[in-house]
């Protein structure tokens, strides 16, 4: 039997995972400046899985993977990790900051649909409202901004001369539909599997399916001309990122129903934007205050206790 956090320790583990996501991100502009993004991602599986091999381990108290949970495990690794990132990679070099941020604001609402259809949970009107006030936040901060939001800043600059501005609309929709799904197949597996062991498991598919691209790119790029404190810089993002984060959000995935837990992507650009501000010596605009305001706003309707919790967690 799993032991599941109590519903208010799970709601800091998300809040804080999505945080540590914005902060970051927030702060691998030098990594992404200094190495190709494919063998960047294929180094932080890499130092992801040093970190935590005895999380692959089975607990004596788990039951045995299903065919089905391999599977489930093998689909979380694709979208939420590889395929995630080859649709904004490309999404963002086809479109506007300002397009994909707004499309990325349907992230909560993905969500909860998803959970509805594929989990079967039932969404109150409060949890509608507070993925409303989620999506119009995001959406509103990315109006506001003129350089990418926390969730699609990859250390990319958008190619405006590129025509193909529908299909980059469409492949950052594909990264929400990844996210989404993300989310969802995380709340499935946190029925069977310990937070830790899907952090590895996952993180390990990861590794697998990134290590031709990451080869590729290796085969002849000067790791010499890479400062000292980049390293030291992708090891923070590679814990952080493949350890850290999906461990904290799995964690509180064994709690939270996945549409309540959509709600706290919000955490991605107030982290960014505080890091941006405290420590890359970024202003925050007013529309950004009331940006933020709004998401919080979500995050409390969210996370109001309710006496049907108890019959929606799985």
């Amino acid at each position: 039997m799993l032991k599941h956090p109590n519903p208010l320790t799970a709601y800091l583990m998300l809040a804080l995972s999505m945080a540590l996501v914005g902060s970051y991100v927030a702060l691998s502009k030098p990594l992404v400046a200094a190495l190709p993004v494919f063998l960047l991602a294929w180094l932080r599986f890499g130092i992801g899985g040093l970190a935590m091999p005895h999380w692959l381990k089975k607990p004596a108290n788990e039951v045995p993977m299903t065919r089905a949970t391999q599977k489930l495990v093998f689909l979380e690794s694709l979208l939420g990790n590889f395929l995630f990132s080859i649709c904004m990679l490309f999404g963002v070099s086809m479109t506007s900051a300002v397009s994909a941020g707004v499309i990325m604001a349907a992230i909560p609402a993905v969500v909860a649909l998803m959970s509805w259809f594929f989990l079967g949970e039932r969404i109150g009107l409060r949890v509608w409202a507070a993925i409303a006030c989620a999506a119009f936040g995001i959406a509103l901060f990315s109006l506001s901004k003129s350089e990418l939001p926390a969730h699609v800043a990859r250390g990319l600059e958008v190619n405006s001369s590129y025509k193909h501005v529908l299909w980059g609309n469409l492949l950052v929709f594909g990264a929400v539909l990844c996210e989404a799904a993300y989310a969802v197949i995380g709340k499935k597996l946190t029925g069977t599997l310990t937070p830790k062991r899907i952090t590895a498991l996952i993180n390990l598919w990861g590794f697998v399916l990134m290590t031709p691209f990451g080869l590729f790119m290796a085969w002849n790029f000067e790791f010499s001309a890479v400062a000292a404190g980049t390293w030291w810089l992708l090891v923070f993002y590679a814990l952080a990122a493949s350890v850290g984060t999906v461990w904290l959000w799995m964690t509180g995935l064994q709690t939270v129903p996945a549409a309540r837990a959509g709600v706290f992507t919000v955490m991605l650009p107030i982290s960014a934007a505080a890091v941006g501000v405290g420590v890359l010596g970024e202003s925050l605009s007013g529309l950004q205050g009331v940006a933020f305001a709004i998401c919080l706003t979500g995050v409390v309707l969210a996370t109001l206790p309710s006496r049907t919790l108890a019959a929606t967690v799985k």
